[in-house]
């Protein structure tokens, strides 16, 4: 398990009433309703879900990672790189699991160079090394 030397920034959210509630940060900025999806079993509806938020969060994360080592390897990204992060989820023996896709639009970069670099930030990124061994991710330029 890997822990930060020191740690830069934390935050934190508070969910109310599980998949049907909200969460919301201390400070009121964030506040979000939840809705459980027809898929799974819930009634659908406007609010979002766990599953879109880690998505969210990784996708932006990712593509920061991304950003870093190309900057590093002396890469230029256009300003339209964007990276689309499917979650997935499903049943496993005890409880549920989740599984998910990373795919990078990296136009006018050659697909080798945006997999090197692909690679590369699935090495850098805190949620790829967060999830490294629980759940498989897979990478992909699209």
């Amino acid at each position: 398990m890997q822990k930060p030397e020191k740690i830069l920034f934390s935050t934190e959210m508070t969910a109310h009433g599980g998949r049907d509630g909200k969460v919301e940060s201390p400070d009121g900025s964030f506040t979000l309703s939840l809705s459980v999806p027809k898929e799974i079993g819930g009634p659908g509806g406007e609010g979002s879900n766990p599953e879109q938020l880690f998505a969210a969060g990784y996708a932006a994360c990712f593509l920061s990672a991304l950003k870093l080592v190309a900057r590093q390897g002396k890469v230029s990204l256009p300003a339209e790189t964007a990276i689309t992060a499917k979650v997935s989820l499903g049943p496993v023996e005890v409880g549920y699991a989740l599984v998910v896709a990373l795919t990078a639009s990296v136009p006018g970069v050659d697909t080798a160079v945006v997999e090197k670099l692909l690679a590369e930030a699935h090495a850098r990124c805190p949620y790829s090394n967060a999830t490294r061994g629980n759940i498989e991710v897979t990478l992909s330029a699209g």
